[in-house]
């Protein structure tokens, strides 16, 4: 629970470090010099949406738990009151107009569903999910479906599943490989960090040169801009699997620590807060928030709730660590208190499972029922919205 305090710890830092340089260098990379420094009051982000959406889906877990049907989850999201932005705003969209999910996520009736949104928000998902993998990949076929598909939706497996695996490990490459495991080999996603993987090898000391080569293929490349909800030509790049290689170069290249960590993340551009806290998180699990240096921690604010939520930082944690527990025994593991009341997790080895292959510009065909029946329409509450 040290870690699992710590990665979103991390991701407070990652998004408040990199916030004032959010898609302000689209397809270059941002000068040193224009990188905030980072002072201990930086730390109490609650006001981010990059932080607070994903307590959405925690907080549906809490109420109805692992077995909960995408289609709740759906309803939940599509009653929350903030605002949002391109995958997550079209999935909202549909699911108030009564689309239900995975619809509403899908390629025919999202333009958004390769874009960032549910890689954004998966810290929660690996969080929970301790050395289980496919309890990682699980969430997002419950969650990541409401708004994407696809790369999309294999950007959230993939940091969920680093995530899973950065409780027991420490070594940057093996972590990402880890993720790697979670999602389709095939997809563009996977290509892509493994791109980044051999590239770091072949460039261990310089990041730049691995950039560029991102650079060029997953941003300038038309062909792994196909579905792009922006021209391809546009310096605007949302789409998932380049700024998840911008999550991965800080992993790889920041060795460990991390103020470089945060800052290659975060000079690599594009969606440049996002990322680090992505990339900050991670790193912050392996760490754990009692070994975390001051500077990091000195200054945080147990009281104030997250924007939107229930949660303040305790309560946050106490809702995690009950998730937590009911995640180790519904993956066929044990939880046990020893004679001095010290509370132990034994945890099930596995190897992840990951979903079929899918992409968005080739997608399969919607199926089943796709719209809420009247009942569940009855659930979203629609007179209260406010204008966006």
């Amino acid at each position: 629970m040290d870690k699992v305090k710590a990665g979103w710890i991390g991701q407070m830092v990652g998004v408040g470090w990199g916030g004032p340089t959010e898609f302000r260098w689209k397809g270059e990379i941002i000068p040193a010099d224009m990188v905030p420094e980072w002072t201990p009051d930086m730390i109490n982000q609650f006001n981010q949406d990059d932080i607070y959406v994903e307590m959405t889906f925690l907080r549906t877990l809490e109420k109805y738990g692992f077995i909960v049907s995408i289609r709740q989850a759906g309803i939940d999201f599509a009653n929350s009151r903030y605002m949002l932005w391109h995958a997550n705003r079209a999935g909202r969209d549909n699911l108030r107009s009564g689309i239900a999910p995975p619809a509403s996520g899908h390629p025919e009736y999202n333009k958004h569903a390769d874009d960032i949104d549910y890689q954004i928000e998966a810290d929660y998902a690996g969080l929970i999910s301790p050395g289980m993998p496919n309890l990682a990949i699980y969430l997002g076929e419950i969650f990541g479906r409401i708004m994407n598909y696809g790369d999309g939706l294999y950007g959230g497996q993939f940091v969920a599943g680093m995530y899973a695996e950065a409780f027991f490990e420490d070594d940057m490459e093996k972590i990402v490989e880890a993720g790697l495991k979670c999602i389709p080999e095939g997809s563009q996603y996977h290509e892509a960090i493994s791109d980044v993987l051999r590239w770091y090898r072949e460039n261990p000391d310089g990041w730049e040169k691995t950039w560029d080569l991102v650079n060029e293929k997953y941003h300038l490349n038309p062909e792994y801009r196909k579905f792009s909800c922006n021209e391809p030509d546009d310096p605007f790049n949302i789409d998932a699997k380049i700024n998840g290689a911008y999550i991965v170069i800080g992993l790889l290249y920041g060795e460990g620590d991390i103020e470089k960590t945060i800052v290659i993340s975060t000079r690599c551009g594009q969606d440049s807060d996002c990322n680090p806290a992505n990339a900050g998180g991670i790193l912050f699990t392996t760490i754990g928030f009692e070994n975390l240096p001051d500077v990091y921690k000195s200054a945080l604010d147990y009281e104030t709730k997250f924007s939107y939520t229930d949660y303040n930082v305790s309560e946050l944690i106490n809702v995690c660590a009950k998730l937590v527990r009911n995640a180790v025994v519904r993956s066929g593991g044990k939880v046990k208190t020893d004679n001095a009341g010290n509370e132990y997790f034994l945890i099930p080895v596995e190897e992840p499972v990951p979903g079929s292959l899918e992409q968005c510009w080739d997608p399969t065909p919607t199926a089943g029922d796709i719209h809420f029946n009247e009942e569940e329409m009855a659930q979203i509450h629609l007179d209260d919205i406010p204008a966006e």
